[in-house]
């Protein structure tokens, strides 16, 4: 699988080497379809226009995941990220997962917690940290440690990283408070056109909202 989407990041990090998830839901729901959002904008096929989400361009992007949820945005009425992130969050966990192994960069595990409940896991293949995801954790970690411009992808997953809350698990080794000024810095920065960073903003305080929503509904 030569080119990896944002959303193919983000499950490779969500999960150990075992291929046991440690991002928790709907964290993870919610950061996958922020991430299908944000990719969109940077292949040119989506925007944020009047804070509705808005098809730009319907050309195939020739990724299957992708395109599905193109055609859905397409198909449907105008409506907000955050509509949007609880819309595509549905069924997508298992959409990206099951391109990944497909592809061979994961394999699916299906076994019994103490005999009686169903567990899948997804570990590398070899029983290793596939390469794709020690190159994203190594350009993130270049990213938070360094002063240097940041590309946009790197950036984007960066963000992504911080609307999930999931930033103390993959930078856990750094010290704290400079992560979080830094992932700060990034994510206000100006690593990106307009459009890309118009739509970082709009789909981190979706997934932040989303998150605080489905949280409330799950604990009333």
């Amino acid at each position: 699988m030569s080119d990896l989407t944002l959303a193919d990041e983000l499950a490779l990090l969500a999960y150990d080497d075992d291929g046991t998830r440690k991002l928790g839901q709907p964290n993870f729901g919610f950061g996958l379809a922020g991430a299908v959002l944000v990719e969109l904008t940077l292949a040119g096929r989506i925007d944020v226009v009047d804070k509705h989400v808005t098809v730009t361009n319907p050309a195939p992007t020739g990724n299957p995941v992708l395109d599905l949820a193109l055609t859905r945005i397409g198909d449907d009425k105008p409506r907000r990220p955050k509509a949007w992130v609880d819309k595509l969050s549905k069924g997508l966990p298992d959409q990206v997962l099951t391109g990944l192994v497909d592809a061979g960069v994961l394999r699916r595990e299906e076994d019994r917690v103490l005999l009686l409940f169903p567990r899948t896991r997804y570990p590398a293949p070899d029983g290793v940290q596939p390469p794709q995801e020690t190159d994203a954790r190594e350009r993130l970690t270049r990213a938070v440690t360094g002063d240097d411009p940041v590309d946009e992808r790197t950036a984007a997953l960066a963000s992504l990283v911080r609307s999930v809350q999931y930033d103390r698990k993959v930078f856990k080794d750094l010290p704290r408070a400079e992560v979080k000024a830094r992932l700060k810095k990034i994510s206000e920065g100006d690593w990106a056109s307009e459009a890309t960073r118009k739509a970082i903003e709009q789909v981190q305080a979706a997934i932040i909202s989303t998150t605080i929503a489905a949280s409330a509904a799950a604990s009333g």
